[in-house]
């Protein structure tokens, strides 16, 4: 990973940003910790001022856990969709087939749904602190970014379809946070943390995730590898400095 003698870095912008005032997002590959930070980070902020969590994932782990307690069937069916989600969403999977191109459609659509009530939220004078945050610059739920790959869909509909799904992201990704947190991890960490995932998918989400630049945000890059009490610290001052 580049290092920077500045700890925020930016890009130029693709297009002109709007910068949204009192959102913060953490972002990061699983086992990063990026859970465990925006719970304390909350924590702590409510102490000060008011803060609120809005996840801008698609499915979160809260999700899977609810789907995972269902009678009976409740196990079964969260790995077998997991499993099903993990195959369609592989940028190195072959083009979903048209149903499921139809329900990724609608994901994005309902995540621009939930990015729009976030950022309302921030503007109305709310630290928001999110979760995720979608992105254009490389294709793939797994990253946040168009999920169902303009570069791997063939025949005119689906075409049309990865086509409008991608113009949604870009609508998405002229917003900036205020402030983007990023946690970096190795991939072996992150397996040792998360030994239920695939190796493969979170070596490819650590280096996926250090080349987003998030149309120019500023961010600021932490090592998730150095002890948990001086990374929330880091993370603590960053916030804090936000009127």
């Amino acid at each position: 990973m580049t290092t920077h003698s500045d700890p925020y870095t930016s890009s130029t912008p693709t297009v002109t940003p709007i910068v949204i005032p009192r959102m913060v997002a953490i972002v990061g590959c699983d086992g990063s910790g990026k859970s465990t930070i925006t719970a304390d980070l909350i924590k702590e902020m409510q102490k000060i001022r008011q803060t609120e969590r809005r996840y801008l994932g698609l499915i979160s782990g809260e999700d899977g856990d609810k789907i995972k307690k269902l009678p009976i069937i409740g196990v079964w069916l969260e790995r077998r969709l997991a499993k099903k989600s993990e195959k369609t969403q592989s940028m190195r999977s072959e083009a979903p087939a048209l149903w499921a191109a139809f329900i990724m459609y609608a994901l994005s659509c309902w995540r621009s749904s939930n990015f729009h009530k976030a950022k309302a939220l921030a503007e109305s004078g709310v630290l928001v602190i999110a979760d995720r945050y979608p992105q254009a610059e490389i294709s793939g739920f797994h990253y946040d970014g168009p999920g169902l790959g303009i570069e791997r869909v063939k025949g005119w509909l689906l075409k049309e379809m990865a086509r409008k799904e991608v113009v949604i992201y870009q609508k998405l990704a002229n917003y900036q946070p205020e402030l983007i947190i990023r946690l970096d991890i190795d991939v072996e960490t992150a397996f040792a943390r998360k030994p239920d995932h695939s190796y493969q998918e979170l070596s490819d989400k650590i280096s996926v995730m250090r080349q987003l630049n998030y149309n120019g945000a500023k961010i600021l890059d932490l090592d998730s590898r150095k002890p948990y009490e001086e990374v929330l610290a880091s993370v603590l001052v960053a916030v804090k400095a936000i009127k």
